[in-house]
Parts: C-alpha cells; structure tokens; sequence
C-alpha cells in the first residue's frame, strides 16, 4: 500500500513538474523572469527545459522574422501618391542580444503573439524604419518609374534600414535578410495619362508614315512625269533632225512648215 502511495506521488511529481516546465524550440531564444517581471540571468538556448512553476519563461523569436506592409501610398518625384505599395521584408535576432534589447528597449518596440505566447523583439520598430525608408526611397523615383526600378529600390530600402541601424549601434543585434516589393500600381489617373499618351504618340507615327507615304507618291509621280516630258521632247528632236537630214539628202519630196508659223504665200 505505501509503494502504491509513493509511486501515486512519484507520478504526480513528475506530471507537476512536466506541466511546470517549458522547453526552448530550435530558432527561438529564452529568457527566465522572476515574479516581479525582472530578467534573470542569461539567455536561454534552443533545447533546453526550464521550470515555470517558479517564475516565468519568455521565448522569442530570432530567425526569419517576417514584417508585411500593406496598401502603402509613398509619394513619387511627380508629386502622386501610388495606389498601393504592398513590401515584405524578414529580420533575424542576435540570440546574444535578446536579453538586452527585451530589457533596454522600450516595449512599444516589440510586438506580442497571444496565441504562441511569443515576443517578437524590435518588430514595430524594424517595421517603422521600413516603412520611412520606404516613403523616402520611392520619392526618388516618378510613378511610372518605380516598377521598372524595383529591384534598385529594394537594394536603396535596405541600404537605408541598415545605416540607420548602424547610426543606433544596433547593426550587431538585428539584422535585415530579405526585401521584397510584392506589388506596386501607380495612381489610377497617371495610368490613364499614359494610357492616353502613347495611344497619342501611335496615332501620330500612323499620320506621319501616311504623309511620308504620300510624299513619296508625289515624288515618283513627278518623276514619272517629268520622264515622260523629257522622252517626248527628244522623239520630236529626233524625228525633226531625221526630216532634216533626209531634205539635205533630197530624198524627201516635202515642204516643212515650222510650228510657229500661221500662215505660208507661194507664188509662180
């Protein structure tokens, strides 16, 4: 009976200190706090197990953490806000910064997931760097120019995100790994500014090849022409100069009167 009621608290025992106890998952980081909410001791590593029943753990996030901005409207050079300006970038954690910047950095700083019950150290404030460098680079750029120059963009929003990193000795503790702009449309009215312009600039290549083919007609018209005027004239030359020959020759019985002439007296 009383190996039953020990091995009954053994169990018991281990079950309490089961369900008392969290482990740290690979890619996240560790941080025990006591009642009063003080960070204690240092970070705590993937694959460990540590007892809450005491206290607290808080686990956080350090790789691949994904920031999505969405139905962004950044002004461009030409003075016309974009219609949407959708980016996605992705930040790691230095696990050996995780205690300090929890601890150092204002908590408006982080954001909290309720439901995994983890805290994602810097995201509102990456996400804030992102959005400013966002709005700044794109004003470099005029609303039909920013699709085309995209991936130079991405390139000049990280550049800037990490020297204002840099600029706030946090280049060590965060860093940016991806990038990515996943949409970009211009204001509705530039689109259909530039729909009407190039039907303009087509039409206008329309007329001008009509003209140019019209031009060219005229041309090998007044060639044909001319051609013709000049073949006559030197027929008529030739033929004038045959008659003369053949009257010098005496063998033409003839009397040539010349155009010019209106009227011809013969007398005997």
């Amino acid at each position: 009976m009383k190996r039953s009621i020990k091995l009954a608290l053994a169990i018991a025992s281990v079950a309490i200190l089961a369900s008392g106890c969290t482990r740290i998952t690979t890619g996240e980081v560790g941080v025990r706090v006591n009642a009063s909410k003080e960070v204690q001791g240092a970070e705590l590593l993937p694959g460990s197990w540590n007892q809450t029943l005491v206290g607290d753990v808080l686990t956080f996030p350090t790789k691949d953490i994904s920031i999505n901005l969405e139905n962004k409207t950044p002004m461009t050079s030409d003075n016309s806000a974009l219609a949407d300006f959708d980016i996605t970038v992705v930040y790691g954690i230095n696990p050996a910064s995780v205690s300090e910047l929890y601890t150092a950095k204002s908590k408006s700083f982080h954001a909290y997931d309720d439901k995994e019950r983890d805290t994602f150290l810097m995201y509102n404030y990456v996400s804030t760097l992102v959005n400013n460098a966002s709005y700044k680079v794109v004003r470099e750029y005029k609303s039909l120019e920013v699709a085309d120059n995209r991936a130079t963009i991405e390139l000049k929003i990280r550049e800037a995100v990490t020297d204002q990193l840099k600029a706030e000795k946090l280049d060590t503790a965060l860093t940016l790994t991806v990038v990515q702009i996943r949409n970009i449309l211009p204001n509705a009215e530039i689109l259909a500014s530039a729909t009407a312009y190039v039907k303009a600039q087509n039409d206008l290549k329309i007329k001008q090849t009509e003209v140019d083919i019209a031009k060219k007609e005229s041309e090998r018209m007044a060639a044909l022409s001319s051609n013709s005027t000049a073949s006559i004239a030197y027929m008529n030359a030739q033929a004038a100069l045959n008659i003369s020959e053949g009257v010098k020759n005496g063998k033409v019985q003839t009397i040539i009167i010349p155009s010019t002439m209106t009227g011809l007296m013969i007398g005997k």
